[in-house]
């Protein structure tokens, strides 16, 4: 079995006045992506592998996470998972390096909600710096095309406040 982490990104600036794929992160997002790099790393859930949309606040998201966990883990980004569809984000999934038991995709909404409700049958809100792990029934990522898998679970930055600073 292979262990996926799904992240949306943290809280952006939508008064930035970019345009939306140079989006940053406001204040609030980029204390709750550290925070919630900080969670995962203690409760031992860092990924051995992240996939990132290339949307500056996906890729900031990733990158301050794992900053402030310590994350020993491989970053990549790739453009697909911009505005991607669950068969596309799949896709992206499905040429994962095969030695990664673990792999985090950061990307967006509406797809991730989709994306977790496909794998796992159940609804779930996908709110913004939140990660779903789910335990997907596959031996290889070129698998998960037609994976089914467990929901791990789900966190919040609302409901790690306080605990990681």
């Amino acid at each position: 079995m292979k262990k996926l982490l799904i992240m949306r990104h943290a809280k952006s600036d939508w008064g930035s006045g970019l345009a939306d794929h140079e989006r940053p992160l406001n204040k609030r997002g980029t204390k709750a992506a550290a925070a919630m790099g900080k969670a995962l790393a203690a409760m031992e859930a860092v990924p051995d592998l992240v996939i990132s949309s290339t949307a500056t606040r996906a890729a900031t998201t990733v990158e301050l996470a794992a900053a402030a966990g310590d994350w020993n883990s491989r970053i990549t980004y790739s453009d697909a998972l911009y505005g991607a569809s669950v068969r596309g984000s799949l896709e992206v999934l499905m040429g994962a390096d095969p030695g990664a038991a673990s792999v985090m995709l950061v990307g967006h909404e509406p797809t991730w909600s989709s994306l977790v409700a496909h794998l796992t049958g159940g609804a779930v809100a996908i709110k913004t710096a939140t990660v779903a792990a789910i335990e997907l029934y596959v031996r290889d990522w070129a698998e998960a095309e037609y994976a089914q898998g467990e929901l791990l679970f789900l966190l919040q930055p609302r409901s790690i406040a306080g605990l990681v600073e």
